[in-house]
């Protein structure tokens, strides 16, 4: 059981909170557990391909901190000048660190949300709301592999007749390409006129229309929604006994960590590793019950008792 199968409440509010919380707090703290999580989430979900990915992003954060360093002098740490004598403070550079490491999560944490999310939970969660917004979304999110279809079957028609890419010249290629596109927008336009005399015809303009969808919510989602809430409410409770301020202008000044911050440490990374957790308990408990009960497929029998 993966955390995508879950109820797409679930997904949606997970990630607008985790989002949220990684574009409000600037305590570094707080900053590495959310961009530790989401490197080892995105690596979990989208394979050792996002590995390349999230490396490029880490080189990107040592640039940004670099060049924010470089370009702010505020701060009373001096660590050096610049060609043109102006100071590069370590308040800049700790703070142009966290700005990018800030993004880079952000980015990973992004790309999670869009691994998870699939076109019927978009059209879901906006047919929930606004039914009638979701056939739009629906009718334009299909229109894409439409267009590169069409596209496809133009070129291969115009190359039967030498119009196609590679067989004229380079003013001809532009008013080929030209025609091409005169005719995707023409065929598309006719497809949605189709289709809106089709929903009319299917009572689209009638009162209390509803989306259809196979999601429901039952009690594996309860239990998420129980832990999910857990970790947003302690991490309010952090948010409002200021565990998560800081300043950096002119000196970096936070609140000593105590007893309680720790919990509040290991709180919000216990939320940010929610769906990563989720996943790895329900595959450990998968092969355990594979292990104790066998295979779950039985082949069938013949006439005589014989398995196939």
């Amino acid at each position: 059981m993966k955390f995508e199968n879950y109820h797409p409440c679930i997904n949606f509010i997970y990630f607008l909170f985790f989002m949220v919380f990684i574009l409000c707090f600037n305590h570094p703290v707080y900053v590495a557990i959310a961009f530790l999580c989401s490197f080892a989430y995105s690596i979990k979900l989208n394979g050792k391909r996002e590995v390349i990915f999230n490396f490029i992003l880490v080189l990107f954060v040592v640039i940004y901190c670099l060049w924010y360093s470089y370009y702010n002098h505020f701060g009373l740490t001096n660590i050096r000048k610049n060609f043109i004598g102006n100071n590069i403070t370590a308040e800049a550079l700790f703070y142009g660190l966290v700005r990018g490491t800030k993004a880079a999560a952000f980015i990973m944490t992004f790309a999670c949300m869009l691994a998870v999310f699939s076109t019927d939970k978009v059209i879901y969660l906006a047919g929930r709301l606004f039914p009638k917004l979701s056939l739009f979304i629906s009718i334009f999110l299909r229109s894409f592999s439409r267009i590169r279809e069409r596209h496809a079957a133009v070129n291969i028609s115009r190359k039967g007749i030498g119009m196609g890419k590679g067989q004229s010249t380079i003013i001809s290629g532009i008013r080929n390409r030209l025609r091409i596109l005169s005719i995707i927008i023409t065929w598309t336009l006719e497809d949605y006129i189709e289709s809106s005399m089709s929903m009319k015809c299917r009572g689209y303009t009638l009162k209390h229309r509803t989306a259809f969808s196979i999601y429901r919510f039952d009690n594996r989602d309860r239990g998420l929604v129980i832990l999910l809430l857990a970790g947003i409410t302690m991490t309010f409770m952090a948010a409002w006994l200021n565990q998560t301020n800081i300043l950096y202008d002119p000196e970096i000044i936070m609140y000593r960590p105590k007893g309680w911050s720790y919990i509040f440490y290991l709180s919000y990374a216990c939320f940010c590793l929610l769906p990563m957790g989720t996943e790895i308990i329900n595959e450990i408990k998968y092969k355990r019950r594979q292990r104790l009960n066998g295979p779950t497929f039985r082949g069938e029998e013949n006439a005589y008792g014989e398995l196939l």
